[in-house]
């Protein structure tokens, strides 16, 4: 696979498909804080986007799609001067996956999903993408419209199936929506997600990531991407925010953390597998990364916090 994959598929997001807003004449809604990413798109009308702790309000059009990754809490609304109220209200009595009419309906249609994240460590993807993503360019909204009206479709129809196949279409646009703030949004800032906007880190990201049990070297690296050794280390750590051996390190640790977390295999088979010759080098580098030995984090009931990465 490649890195975005690997992170998602790592990081297990599923959707739980929201009742759609079909709302009508002046209104506004508060929603509360959530946990996970949420992923709303206008399907029709106009309305505006208040987030807290971002100081101006967006104007959304019929197309406009946002991402909000770091759960706070959001009003939508005909006009942000209207006293909100509290989406509980309004969405309480809604079936999964309904379309909840609110004022008569007709002036604006929203629909979204919400994407709780099973694996640990969200922090490694949500950490590095702003509080709001917008996708308001046409070419961009063209990629996610086949999704978007298939969506609208099931919804409506409501067929066998119906809630299965709103999940993957979800998670297409999700990938979809990461994919164009990577093209668009990210080249010239620093982490991981941003270095696969760059042709050379992002090759040298894909090799460690293809191959993880592989001994690296910088020189390796290096040559794969056409680089100088001192040129590569130099750029890498400027890009992705460390060096490429401790990048490789976490990312190494953070399978180790899956497999100890959702397979049988025994510490030793992993450090094997991940290219440690000793279950004691793997344990040492585990517990600096992880903040725990690899026996107490497969022990653990609740995800562990990822220590910064060093290097």
């Amino acid at each position: 696979m490649d890195p975005l994959s690997d992170v998602l598929s790592l990081l297990k997001p599923r959707s739980y498909v929201s009742a759609s807003l079909d709302a009508g004449g002046t209104w506004s809604i508060q929603f509360p804080q959530h946990e996970g990413v949420k992923f709303n798109a206008v399907i029709s009308g106009q309305c505006w986007l208040s987030v807290e702790g971002i100081p101006d309000a967006v104007r959304l059009q019929s197309g406009d799609c946002f991402l909000l990754p770091r759960g706070r809490p959001f009003c939508l609304a005909s006009d942000l001067a209207l006293t909100p109220i509290d989406a509980h209200k309004i969405f309480a009595i809604a079936r999964e996956g309904g379309i909840v009419s609110y004022n008569g309906g007709g002036d604006c249609f929203v629909v979204g999903s919400l994407f709780a994240l099973a694996g640990n460590h969200a922090d490694i993807l949500l950490g590095e993408l702003p509080p709001i993503v917008y996708i308001r360019q046409e070419s961009d909204q063209a990629a996610l419209r086949w999704s978007l009206e298939r969506m609208m479709q099931e919804l409506r129809d409501r067929q066998p199936g119906c809630f299965l196949v709103i999940e993957h279409l979800a998670h297409m646009m999700l990938v979809q929506a990461l994919r164009l703030h990577l093209a668009e949004g990210l080249r010239g800032g620093v982490g991981w997600l941003c270095a696969l906007a760059d042709q050379q880190m992002g090759a040298a990201i894909h090799a460690m990531h293809d191959d993880p049990a592989y001994g690296w070297t910088l020189q390796e690296l290096a040559e794969r991407v056409g680089m100088s050794r001192s040129s590569f280390a130099l750029k890498f750590k400027a890009t992705v925010g460390a060096s490429p051996m401790a990048y490789l390190t976490r990312w190494r640790m953070l399978l180790a953390g899956d497999r100890l977390a959702n397979s049988s295999d025994s510490v030793s088979v992993i450090a094997l597998s991940l290219g440690y010759e000793s279950e004691s080098a793997f344990s040492t580098a585990f517990k600096r990364i992880m903040g725990c030995s690899p026996r107490q984090y497969s022990c653990r009931q609740t995800p562990v916090s990822l220590l910064p990465i060093k290097g």
